[in-house]
């Protein structure tokens, strides 16, 4: 029997709870031709928002195609243009012959072409014949949108861990040839392709898409809106049911809070409370959940502070401490941050390593992980 506590996949369906007006805007969007980007930390649900809305207006009628691709490991433009044009050549085609074929057809006049023994050695559609030129890249690039031409269906890809290009040495003229090649297509009327860009490191999400502005007026943004708890509370209460188990509800409520309903932590945390329970699940079960979801991540969590420096433990400490404000004499003397210019590099490195973002005018501190900040709390400065 599949458990109703699912956390190392995508859910939709009974399993997709909450955001019905996030889809409702992905779906929109998606339906009148927009790319979208959607930024969220790690297990916070943005795969099951696309999947949950793809469902939906598949339903409601509209035919589509999906392509999707994990940018992560690439740290050039040359594989990410590969992978995506190879993404896409197998998306409409299956056999060598009908890839020789779209190659010759959408990328003839380029260096890109389809060889027969790379693919039989190595599996690879696309191949170079020499060098990748800015308008082999182009080329690529344009292809998502030809093919949707000559199709019934609309077609959408995804580019997972988006921000990841942005390592590449060559990460900003990809960005501005991706530019450059929307407002062609958006010029054109070509809007029977959308893409799809989501990203775990929010910050440097942020730092591309509202800093630097790659992509304004281009691509839209997708915001995740919070899980109302109460709905969060009543889909564990009925996962348990499911199973002939019983829990109190306000102990449900505060696992909610403890890992400010992040989705895959509490998924994660109920999965074990349902394993080690029969019957009424009582607070020992819940602790003892809560130890092992805990003894998972603390390998990760001590490999984090470890890469960090004094003066960046010192300014975590004072955002455990519930500080907000870091550059005053009391708090620059109490942590030990030296100076009001060294919290300012403090702040941006521990933006750049992801465990810090800052929200609002006032830029209130906030940790990226909640479970990382439980740990701080209640392990790591809790020795001190």
């Amino acid at each position: 029997m599949d458990s109703p506590f699912l956390y190392n996949r995508y859910v939709t369906g009974q399993h997709f709870i909450g955001r019905k007006e996030d889809c409702t805007i992905l779906g929109n969007l998606l339906s009148q031709g927009e790319n979208v980007s959607i930024w969220e930390t790690r297990g916070t649900g943005k795969r099951s928002l696309i999947q949950q809305t793809l469902t939906k207006i598949r339903i409601e009628g509209t035919r589509f195609i999906t392509a999707d691709l994990s940018a992560l490991d690439i740290r050039s433009a040359e594989v990410f243009v590969k992978r995506m044009g190879s993404t896409l050549v197998r998306t409409v085609a299956s056999t060598p012959d009908e890839y020789a074929a779209v190659v010759a057809r959408y990328l003839g006049g380029t260096h890109f072409v389809f060889d027969r023994k790379a693919f039989s050695d190595h599996d690879a559609i696309l191949s170079l014949n020499w060098e990748m030129d800015e308008q082999d890249m182009l080329a690529v690039l344009r292809l998502p949108y030809l093919l949707a031409e000559e199709r019934p269906e609309r077609m959408f890809l995804i580019v997972e861990e988006f921000q990841s290009l942005d390592l590449a040495d060559d990460g900003e003229k990809l960005f501005a040839a991706l530019s450059q090649v929307m407002d062609e297509m958006r010029a054109a009327g070509r809007r029977n392709f959308s893409w799809i860009f989501t990203g775990s490191r929010v910050n440097a999400m942020a730092d591309i898409f509202q800093h630097r502005r790659y992509f304004t007026r281009r691509v839209t943004r997708v915001h995740l809106s919070p899980v109302d708890e109460k709905n969060i509370v009543e889909h564990i209460i009925k996962g348990f049911l499911s199973s002939g188990k019983v829990i109190d509800r306000d102990l449900v409520a505060g696992a909610c809070r403890l890992f400010k309903c992040n989705l895959f932590y509490i998924n994660h945390f109920t999965s074990i409370c349902d394993s080690l329970s029969k019957g009424y699940i009582m607070e020992p079960v819940l602790l003892e959940a809560l130890q092992s979801v805990v003894a998972v991540h603390s390998g990760r969590f001590v490999a984090m502070m470890s890469d960090l420096t004094t003066f960046q433990v010192n300014l975590l400490h004072a955002v455990i401490d519930g500080y907000t404000k870091f550059s005053t004499a009391e708090v620059i003397r109490k942590y030990g941050l030296n100076s009001s210019a060294n919290v300012r590099r403090l702040k941006d490195a521990l933006m750049k390593k992801e465990i810090l973002t800052f929200e609002g005018q006032d830029e209130r501190p906030v940790l990226l992980d909640p479970l990382f900040e439980y740990w701080l709390r209640n392990t790591y400065f809790k020795q001190i």
